[in-house]
């Protein structure tokens, strides 16, 4: 199998950068591009007519927040792209589930590939926090290489 491009979910955490220098050196070892993705939550929706009329200004609110979370973190994952001379692609999203917006995102782009960081968490952790990766592990189809 030869990988042309590779999906890398990135979120602005602590694990970031370990996903953003891997995934680089991995693209620039096999000649493959690298499509980095954001994706953020949909905000909440809310539960009654009134509510809804109330959280219609906080949904603009939270739009331009997500995208003011996304746009630098999509512009630092490039420039390091840029500097390993791998081809660079970001795109952002707001999903109502990141792990099937994951596999989406990868399927649409044309990935042959996805890399993602994991905390590790073990299984009390995963209890508590939900693995997005093991959701993507389980739904997709693409090989998929885990960094934690």
């Amino acid at each position: 199998m030869h990988v042309k491009r590779i999906l890398v979910p990135v979120d602005g955490n602590e694990l970031t950068d370990k996903a953003i220098e891997h995934s680089l050196s991995l693209a620039r070892q096999l000649g493959a591009a690298v499509t980095a993705f954001v994706a953020e939550p949909l905000p909440p929706l809310p539960a009654t007519p009134r509510l809804k009329a109330l959280m219609d200004n906080e949904n603009a609110w939270y739009d331009a927040a997500a995208a003011s979370h996304a746009r630098p973190l999509l512009s630092r994952f490039e420039a390091a792209a840029r500097a390993a001379g791998v081809p660079f692609e970001g795109v952002f999203d707001q999903v109502p589930r990141v792990d099937q917006a994951i596999i989406a995102a990868a399927e649409s782009h044309g990935c042959d590939m996805i890399v993602m960081v994991t905390h590790g968490r073990g299984a009390f952790g995963e209890f508590l926090f939900g693995s997005q990766t093991k959701a993507v592990l389980a739904g997709s189809k693409l090989p998929l290489l885990v960094l934690h």
